[in-house]
């Protein structure tokens, strides 16, 4: 019973550290690097790329990366349209859903040395996108910057936000995404 005790607590500690290591790391990366080094677009519809792309012509040194959205071709469209080349560019198309858009890219930051992004979304999507965010990205040293369209949808529930919460949470210690764990 004593070590069962033991090997709670410790793990609990161990929890507790690398929980309160990210809110560390996420203020070490955003000092390091105060500006946005690219810009992450969770897919989801026409308007955000379109967003990004009138972004990214502001931001002319930024990276941009599109996870999942719209079809290749159509996001093609709308970055030529908007004068982006294609050199700027990543379509992912690894990700089934909000959480693996970041679990599927993490490893794509850190090889560019991004440290600190734009992260875009619809408002009803981005309490979800932050908060994984918070853990995928920031266990990992990179901080975001969100930037929220506007929409007509409400905004998602808690449950649902803590759900993928969860989730990042559990591929932080297992690598896993937990992805079939995913109820409309």
């Amino acid at each position: 019973m004593k070590s069962w005790l033991f090997l709670s607590l410790v793990g609990i500690t161990i929890i507790i550290i690398i929980l309160g290591s990210i809110p560390v790391r996420l203020a070490i990366a955003r000092y390091r690097f105060p500006q946005p080094q690219a810009i992450l677009t969770l897919g989801g519809g026409r308007d955000r790329e379109e967003f990004t792309a009138n972004l990214a012509q502001t931001h002319p040194n930024l990276l941009i990366w599109v996870s999942t959205g719209s079809p290749n071709s159509v996001v093609r469209q709308i970055f030529r349209e908007a004068g982006i080349a294609e050199t700027r560019f990543y379509l992912d198309r690894r990700a089934v859903d909000t959480v693996t858009n970041f679990t599927s890219l993490v490893k794509d930051f850190q090889k560019h040395q991004i440290k600190h992004l734009y992260l875009i979304t619809s408002d009803f999507h981005m309490s979800r996108a932050r908060a994984i965010a918070f853990f995928v990205l920031g266990s990992h040293g990179i901080t975001f910057t969100s930037i929220s369209l506007p929409s007509k949808e409400l905004p998602e529930s808690r449950l649902v936000v803590m759900r993928d919460a969860c989730r990042a949470l559990l591929w932080m210690m297992t690598g896993y995404t937990g992805a079939s764990f995913k109820v409309k």
